[in-house]
């Protein structure tokens, strides 16, 4: 009796401490259910932690220790492909099969779920286009690729490259009436393709560098112009020596500029990603001064089966959160039956995107940059007793 009148004392006492007077009867609280401790790991992001976006390199993008939140008010994605020519056998086996949707349709799903779909178109596309599987290097596609194009998702086509002048101006004219006509935006011909998606503006820009050398001084004009229309310049380019796993020029072509070169000076002209294509195999990548460089995608949609590295290509999803680019990620097809990519399975998929790394590894190497395998503090040398000098 005497504890009981204590602790009710006690509880009076406290609730005194409060400003409004108590009254009425007290009445003792239910006992609260134990809850388990926080998991600390289920946090937020680091950009909403601390409100500084992370900084771009190798490891970040190859190895990434963070989570780039899914809030469309602020993330934008890109993505690309490689190159896309559906002529000679692609163009003949999708005639054979009626079926024009025939090259996209296994990635479709996939290469549409972004803000923006970019692909190098590298062929021109019009009715009539000669059906025959063994014409060289003169490329034309039929007209009713553009509905596979539209199927993938395709919002912007570059058409700075070596074959879309193959059939001259006139197939140049109706390539990019026919894209135009279906609603897409071409870059690489003149003027800024650009894109608002939720207030950010993308501006495209393309040129080519196979079988010429590109001009510096349109690239520097053209990057200005983009930022004066844009919030983010992308930048692509037709470049490099074929068949080879590292960006190099090739002076037999010839494609005189060395692609590293080329792509530096385009980022300290103010591009915020750049884009390469046309080796047919795809590249390493490049961190330069927090600015990302794709060297080669591989191609997408072609008729090269004779090797398994011209089979093989990467898709680039790029994201952005507000105008900074803060992570990427590859995903790894096969082409098959002359034309179709098909998605690799996860162990192939693995194997690409460790060559993808090695590759990046070895450009950075070769450039004294960062690779993804940082160099390993020293650790400190072992505490030594003071030595004292004889008495």
């Amino acid at each position: 009796m005497r504890q009981a009148l204590v602790v009710a004392l006690l509880f009076v006492a406290a609730c005194n401490n409060t400003a409004a007077p108590v009254t009425g009867v007290i009445v003792a609280s239910s006992a609260r259910a134990l809850v388990a401790a926080p998991d600390l790991s289920d946090q937020p992001s680091f950009v909403d932690r601390t409100g500084r976006l992370p900084v771009l390199s190798l490891q970040s993008l190859f190895h990434p220790t963070y989570n780039v939140p899914h809030d469309p008010a602020h993330v934008r994605t890109i993505l690309v492909t490689g190159d896309v020519i559906p002529a000679r056998g692609v163009n003949y086996f999708a005639t054979t099969r009626h079926d024009f949707l025939w090259p996209f349709r296994p990635t479709a799903d996939y290469t549409k779920n972004a803000d923006i779909t970019y692909v190098n178109l590298e062929t021109p596309l019009f009715a009539g286009c000669p059906v025959d599987p063994n014409s060289g290097f003169t490329f034309c596609g039929d007209a009713r690729f553009v509905n596979g194009l539209t199927l993938m998702g395709a919002k912007v086509v570059n058409l700075a490259n070596n074959h879309l002048s193959n059939y001259g101006a006139q197939g140049i004219n109706l390539t990019t009436q026919l894209l135009e006509k279906n609603g897409m935006l071409t870059s690489g011909l003149g003027p800024v393709a650009v894109i608002d998606v939720r207030g950010i503006k993308f501006g495209f820009i393309g040129f080519n560098g196979v079988g010429r050398a590109i001009d510096r001084e349109g690239l520097k004009e053209g990057i200005a112009r983009a930022h004066q229309l844009a919030d983010i310049v992308v930048v692509q380019f037709h470049w490099g020596k074929e068949y080879e796993r590292q960006p190099l020029a090739d002076p037999h072509v010839p494609t005189p500029d060395d692609p590293v070169a080329i792509g530096h000076q385009a980022i300290d002209w103010g591009a915020d990603i750049v884009i390469g294509n046309h080796p047919h195999w795809y590249q390493g990548v490049e961190v330069y001064h927090g600015k990302l460089i794709t060297y080669a995608h591989g191609n997408f949609v072609f008729d090269q089966m004779w090797s398994e590295e011209t089979r093989e290509g990467v898709i680039g999803t790029y994201t952005f959160y507000g105008t900074q680019l803060v992570g990427a990620t590859w995903k790894a097809y096969r082409i098959y039956d002359y034309g179709q990519p098909v998605f690799m399975n996860p162990a192939d998929d693995a194997t690409a995107l460790q060559t993808m790394e090695a590759a990046s590894d070895q450009l950075a190497t070769r450039l004294s940059e960062p690779t993804t395998r940082p160099v390993p503090a020293m650790p400190a040398p072992p505490a030594t007793a003071p030595v004292h000098a004889p008495t």
